[in-house]
């Protein structure tokens, strides 16, 4: 019964049945309690499988392999990794599945680090990589844009593998294009031997992040040559195509497109593309119509959109109903009040600003700090806005002094809008000095051969500031440098950025 309910996705149904077997007085067996896990980890009922856990042992079965692992794999869908790493550290036994779990778990929970160091971990154990493993270690290194490492992941494999291997091919594909490497991406995906719906999608979202528009679209054009037929997805990439370089019309076309032609039902995510596109235009009237429109309630991702684009435009007055919807839905996400707080300072309303950041305080959210890791010779370093934690800081501080003097030399005056606080000019030049990204770039520079290629990460959009000057760096270093932020990706090369200041 309880297996005949999870085939037919009835999961809450098999634990429940699964409750009532233990109270008349049944003793399950291991197959039953994977079974019953796995209906936990697809509901997200951390309750539920905390109590079968507890329940695993005095059943006896606290040490088969395959129920342990099925516990990691329940804690880490539940989100609770802490849980997930207790219960993989107490299996005495450990076996290739067992490792994939908790290594996917991490990677899956946004813990790439972690993810890497267990991979290393495993590596000491003389176990080679399964498909699953491989997959986890890919997507973490796509997550910290660590390109070296990911590449050396992916040779511990067969590349024949990952050419005959749809799942295997659209990981490598994702982590190239992830780090920003879409050549790469897209010789891996001209190799594969068999293009499913999701090498195209991943091949077409590649080119989309990375602000390859036009082939993005020809790429389209070929899979429909082929009798692939598309999905949500594919469509979420072109959209994204047309918002990083505000082809509405093409927008409009692509999203009509999907229930004319190809009767697909646009969902709440191609509605939040459509809202991006038409907010970074300027076109906010319209986007927000769009919204009064939508068939369905509109979340907090479409309202972010809109937000968005009252930011680029600087429109304090539709922003506030905006946020006001936001606060709503989202009470504890920090980035609304910052993002208003930012338009209020940009737009010299400090008191307005200081409300903002009044507000967060007795509520008591904070403000997610800005980070950004760069790897070097196989290592991902990380840094945060005004760190001075890493071991090279001094030469990484004299390293941004030098390249200051070169950018005033030049002509570079800090845009100091983008802080957020009513200071001193000197100092708002300070704070924007101290930038993660800055940091990291500093870091590459002083660490690199001077032709290698400076990538990255960022987990917040870029400032205006930011933006600018590493427009310059990479025109007084003469390095190319990409970076990616939360939003898109970012080329610079002699001084200008492949996004064209549209982001």
């Amino acid at each position: 019964m309880i297996s005949g309910y999870i085939d037919v996705g009835r999961y809450r149904e098999a634990v429940n049945m699964f409750s009532k077997l233990l109270e008349m007085g049944l003793r399950p067996d291991s197959f039953s309690l994977v079974r019953v896990l796995a209906a936990c980890a697809h509901l997200g009922d951390l309750n539920s499988g905390e109590w079968i856990d507890r329940s695993i042992t005095q059943f006896g079965l606290s040490r088969d392999v395959f129920v342990a692992t099925s516990v990691v794999d329940m804690y880490a869908k539940c989100g609770n990794m802490e849980k997930a790493r207790l219960a993989f550290d107490g299996i005495p036994e450990k076996d290739i599945v067992t490792w994939s779990t908790m290594i996917q778990g991490y990677a899956s929970n946004g813990l790439p680090k972690e993810a890497l160091d267990l991979f290393f971990q495993m590596q000491k154990e003389k176990l080679a990589p399964d498909c699953y493993v491989m997959v986890g270690v890919l997507s973490a290194c796509a997550r910290l844009g660590a390109l070296e490492l990911g590449d050396w992941a992916s040779k511990l494999m067969d590349r024949a593998e990952f050419l005959s291997n749809p799942v295997l091919g659209t990981a490598l594909i994702d982590m190239f294009a992830k780090c920003g490497s879409i050549a790469q991406a897209f010789e891996i995906f001209k190799r594969m031997k068999e293009k499913d719906l999701v090498v195209w999608n991943a091949a077409i979202s590649g080119l989309a992040m990375n602000g390859h528009v036009k082939a993005a679209f020809g790429l389209f054009s070929q899979m429909e040559k082929s009798g692939v037929l598309p999905n949500g997805n594919t469509f979420i990439g072109l959209l994204c195509c047309c918002t990083h370089v505000g082809l509405v019309d093409d927008g409009h076309r692509y999203f009509d497109s999907m229930s004319r032609v190809f009767s697909l039902t646009p969902t709440i995510e191609h509605y939040g593309c459509m809202v991006d596109l038409l907010g970074r235009a300027g076109l906010l009237d319209e986007a927000h119509q769009l919204i009064k429109n939508m068939p369905m309630e509109a979340n907090s991702i479409v309202w972010g959109a809109l937000l968005g684009g009252c930011r680029l435009h600087k429109d304090t007055q539709l922003v506030e109903h905006v946020l006001k919807k936001l606060i709503e839905l989202e009470p504890w996400n920090s980035g609304n009040y910052v993002l208003l707080s930012n338009i209020y300072s940009a737009s010299h309303k400090w008191d307005d600003a200081a409300k903002i950041r009044s507000i967060m305080n007795e509520r008591g959210i904070q403000k997610v700090p800005g980070y950004s890791w760069i790897e070097v010779n196989g290592f991902v370093h990380e840094f945060l806005v005004g760190d001075k934690s890493h071991p090279l800081s001094e030469m990484i501080y004299t390293k941004l002094g030098e390249l200051a003097k070169e950018l005033k030399a030049a002509g570079y005056v800090p845009t100091t809008e983008y802080v957020l606080f009513d200071i001193e000019e000197e100092e708002k030049e300070h704070f924007l000095g101290c930038h993660s990204e800055k940091l990291a770039i500093a870091f590459g520079l002083i660490s690199t051969a001077p032709t290698d290629v400076i990538r990255v990460v960022k987990n917040l959009r870029v400032c205006g500031d930011c933006h600018e000057v590493i427009k310059l760096f990479s025109r007084v270093t003469g390095r190319e440098i990409i970076v990616r932020d939360n939003n898109r990706f970012h080329h610079f090369i002699g001084g200008s950025c492949s996004c064209g200041d549209y982001w």
